[in-house]
């Protein structure tokens, strides 16, 4: 059964609720042995990206958006432009007790829309193998693979340590 939500803009009075959730769900993918390396990435990635939002996608010439259920914050994603006609699908999170009721897809929905009006006809993103619940809803929603790798480095992007990431796109 496909939950309805709201789909709007990050506001600063979501930040707490963003934070949290980027925390929780980063927590829940550590395996055992790279606890240490997530809360590394973790902490770059809120000082980085999570705890200025608004200022890191409009520098991108993106934007951040949050699902919200009877207002509580239950996802997010973040757009930000990856060439002149293209546009990278981040941070894209489904509070962990929520996952299966279609906020996902209603996000991916969202992000595409938002593609075509910015006339960025093509939506990259990537995702590690540890979330396999998002690496099948790519495959289904028509993401096309375009390569995989091996991070061994740490970024705001990626927890590094060896994770398989997989690259997908999709022409809108």
């Amino acid at each position: 059964m496909t939950r309805e939500i709201e789909i709007r803009a990050f506001s600063a009075p979501d930040a707490a609720a963003v934070r949290e959730l980027f925390i929780q769900v980063n927590r829940l993918l550590a395996p055992e042995h790279m606890v240490e390396a997530f809360e590394s990435y973790i902490a770059r990635s809120l000082a980085e990206e999570i705890d200025r939002l608004a200022d890191y996608y409009s520098s991108r010439n993106g934007g951040f958006w949050v699902a919200v259920d009877d207002d509580e914050i239950v996802g997010m994603f973040g757009l930000e432009a990856s060439g002149e006609h293209a546009m990278e699908l981040r941070r894209m999170y489904v509070a962990p007790g929520l996952r299966r009721a279609g906020i996902g897809q209603q996000m991916l929905a969202f992000a595409e829309h938002e593609c075509r009006r910015r006339n960025r006809l093509r939506l990259q993103l990537s995702t590690s193998e540890l979330q396999k619940d998002a690496l099948a809803l790519y495959r289904n929603a028509g993401y096309e693979s375009i390569r995989e790798e091996i991070a061994d480095a740490a970024s705001n992007k990626t927890v590094g340590g060896g994770v398989r990431r997989y690259h997908f796109a999709k022409s809108l």
